[in-house]
């Protein structure tokens, strides 16, 4: 037995000439591991005679204590580097992403905020909504040709997704006496097919205002100051007729936009003064109150704020693009 613990001892000074992390901890599995020479000899230690293992023990233990010390000295001159899992705490902390408001929510936070300011309450409605308030409060009856582009998506014969928030305002009405002076942002739905300006579910805001006396001067005064402070206060606007079954005299309103290509009139929104018949439904004599509305795309509008090409990418949430936002 001593004779090959010598031997062993041998085999490690031959060996331990050893350079780099990888080829320590191989010497030191080849020695002290489970299967190691070191400690085969040690399960060895019970086969022989009581008076023989403490001489032996003794020896052993020196020949352990020899490996185990040069392979620490060895960790130690090579620094902390040497462990696999080591960590730097002195290293500064990796710095975790911050994250930020998506386009269209910074967009829908700063049309409230224009319209807020100019003295219109938030409101919020269902997106499932029944037929009745979704277009016949809103005078537009069953089989009119005004519903042929947003007659669709049932949940039931009497539920729709609603293809706009006017409903919002038809239940405001429902439960406010004039006056009434709100904004009603939220997600729609309608048949498009998604293409570069069209999407089937997109984020849509509408304004009511109903009191006595207001006249389509109110409207276009609003409308100006909206679009001033959303894209500069030398922003041109323009009014074009139109016909929406839930306001009469209606408007296309479009926006003068200079680009690289050039100058050009763009859509923004649709207006109008709300048909009295809408007023009617709600219980409104419309030969005291009056009021307009007007709705416009979330969507659009960030399009043209960060200029961008396809409305598609908004919704793709591809970080590569939106970090760029």
């Amino acid at each position: 037995m001593k004779d090959q613990i010598q031997q062993v001892r041998e085999t490690f000074q031959a060996e331990k000439s050893v350079s780099g992390a990888d080829q320590l901890e191989a010497l030191r599995i080849r020695f002290l591991g489970k299967k190691g020479l070191v400690t085969g000899l040690f399960s060895q230690l019970g086969k022989l005679d009581a008076s023989e293992r403490p001489l032996v023990g003794k020896l052993l233990n020196e020949l352990r204590t020899e490996v185990s010390g040069f392979i620490a000295a060895e960790k130690e001159k090579a620094g902390p580097g040497i462990e696999k899992d080591w960590i730097d705490v002195t290293l500064p902390g990796r710095k975790p992403a911050a994250g930020k408001r998506h386009p269209l929510t910074k967009t829908r936070d700063e049309i409230k905020q224009i319209f807020s300011r100019m003295g219109f309450a938030v409101a919020e409605g269902p997106e499932v909504e029944s037929d009745y308030l979704c277009f016949e409060a809103l005078n537009i009856p069953k089989h009119h040709p005004a519903r042929d582009m947003q007659d669709t998506l049932y949940i039931s014969e009497e539920l729709v997704l609603r293809t706009h928030t006017s409903p919002v305002q038809i239940r405001t009405m429902q439960n406010q006496d004039p006056p009434v002076r709100i904004i009603a942002p939220g997600r729609v739905y309608r048949r498009d097919t998604p293409d570069s300006s069209h999407l089937p579910a997109f984020h849509q805001v509408e304004g009511l205002c109903v009191d006595k006396g207001i006249s389509m001067g109110d409207l276009k005064a609003v409308l100006l100051e909206f679009a001033r402070q959303m894209f500069g206060e030398n922003t041109k606007l323009r009014f074009r007729p139109s016909f929406f079954p839930f306001t009469e005299p209606s408007a296309e309103v479009d926006i003068w936009w200079e680009s690289k290509k050039g100058g050009r009139w763009l859509e923004i929104l649709g207006c109008g003064m709300v048909h009295p018949n809408v007023l009617r439904n709600v219980n409104y004599d419309p030969e005291i109150y009056s009021g307009y509305a007007f709705g416009m795309g979330i969507d659009r509008i960030a399009v043209l704020k960060y200029g961008i090409d396809d409305v598609r990418l908004l919704l793709e949430n591809d970080m590569r693009f939106l970090e760029q936002l």
